[in-house]
């Protein structure tokens, strides 16, 4: 069976039917019988949907024929569970889900409950069937889906995978902390809430203001799933191991507690626990940039794929809360809005170089096992023409390749370029 997939596709405007480097690129994801990619964007014409109260960092939404447009490289699965699922709230969120569905795409991760939105989706090939479950954890809680009541509907939303973050302090700082807190009658309300029942009191975690300290052995910030949405995913892959051949698991995940590139101590213990239940590999994107490639009991992790598209200056129009963040009105044009939020464009997504370099990788299985994985390495333009700005073009010498084969080393991935292709061993 073989696979290829892409990382954060945040489209904005309508793509050319052909451009240097598109029919590579095509030909690359074409070598795939189940092709996926992450759709982070809302689809919908101007003045269809409100806007939410919050975003997912823009708010994004392109016309429904884009997502058309980016079919045109191949892809067959997708998924919009990401922060950006409800930039345009319920209406758009369903509204994107409608216009997938409608080009018979194979698509998970968002529904109109929760039991929807967990469930796995199936693609049916020649050489056999895929399961497409997708997860983000990175997500307003507002987003979450809710389960269908015996009397009260579900709530339409993501399947979302909760975590927790916990910093610990050894005794001396911990004290500190727990001194400077009692000062302050910082628990007061909390301790009224779990008076009255309405909180629980965790032992040996201090609550400081929303932030979670725990006393420890040594300073280190520690964090784990959410126990609950485990069993839920990991229940969708066993459901998915009677329907399936093959599951991928799509996740979406910006937390860093170190360096961005670094993969956080939950998000690993999360991919490591889908292919302990049958998962045969985990999609990751999320924080715009490459992260390590990790062959885990003979099955791929991709931590981050990095972008694939990346149109943030293409964005068309915002509403009054985004143009109130930064202390202007609509009154403004976008072109105002995106300058002031950039300095001027010099700082953010597009300007920075290693926001705009990815890889789009190939693979294949075999009996359950990974057997072969490359990796063509893209860079996404910026200036010039605007047609083409952020569209993914192959690159023969990636700067960013001796950057990723370092990242990827401790996690036992062994890298060589050759001929504009990465090739992985393990």
């Amino acid at each position: 069976m073989r696979f290829t997939a892409a990382g954060d596709s945040l489209i904005q405007q309508r793509i050319p039917e052909t451009y240097e480097g598109f029919e590579e690129v095509r030909e690359f994801i074409l070598r795939g019988d189940a092709r996926f990619f992450n759709l982070e964007t809302t689809l919908n014409y101007e003045g269809d949907c409100f806007a939410s109260q919050f975003s997912g960092g823009t708010y994004v939404r392109t016309v429904p024929e884009a997502f058309g447009d980016m079919l045109t490289y191949g892809f067959n699965m997708t998924s919009f569970n990401n922060n950006h699922t409800m930039d345009f709230s319920y209406d758009g969120m369903l509204q994107t889900k409608d216009v997938i569905d409608e080009y018979d795409v194979v698509q998970s991760g968002v529904g109109r409950n929760l039991d929807e939105a967990s469930a796995p989706h199936y693609l049916d090939t020649p050489e056999g069937r895929v399961a497409l479950i997708a997860v983000s954890t990175s997500f307003d809680p507002s987003m979450m889906a809710g389960k269908q009541a015996r009397r009260v509907p579900g709530r339409p939303g993501v399947n979302g995978l909760r975590n927790t973050k916990t910093i610990v302090l050894c005794k001396e700082d911990f004290e500190t902390v727990s001194r400077i807190g009692d000062s302050l009658n910082i628990q007061a309300s909390l301790k009224a809430s779990i008076a009255q029942g309405y909180a629980r009191a965790e032992e040996g975690v201090y609550p400081f203001d929303g932030v979670r300290f725990a006393l420890g052995e040594k300073n280190e910030i520690r964090s784990a799933v959410n126990k609950e949405d485990m069993e839920r995913i990991k229940q969708a892959i066993f459901d998915a191991s009677l329907q399936a051949d093959y599951i991928l698991v799509s996740v979406h995940s910006h937390q860093n507690y170190s360096k961005i590139e670094e993969v956080p101590e939950f998000y690993a213990d999360f991919c490591h626990q889908c292919i302990d239940a049958g998962a045969s590999a985990v999609i990751g994107h999320g924080p715009h940039l490459l992260r390590p490639i990790e062959i885990y009991k003979e099955r791929p992790i991709f931590y981050s794929l990095g972008d694939f598209i990346l149109q943030l200056y293409s964005v068309a129009l915002a509403p009054e809360d985004f143009y109130h963040k930064w202390d202007l009105t609509s009154d403004a044009s976008v072109h105002e809005l995106l300058a002031k939020r950039s300095a001027n464009f010099t700082r953010g997504l597009m300007e920075n170089p290693v926001m705009r370099e990815s890889v789009v990788p190939y693979w294949e299985m075999e009996d359950g096992k990974l057997t072969k994985l490359e990796l063509l390495p893209v860079e996404l333009p910026l200036g010039g023409n605007h047609s083409v700005q952020g569209l993914p073009k192959p690159v023969k010498e990636p700067a960013f390749f001796e950057r990723l084969k370092a990242l990827s080393e401790p996690y036992g991935t062994k890298m060589e370029l050759k001929d504009g292709i990465i090739r992985c061993s393990w």
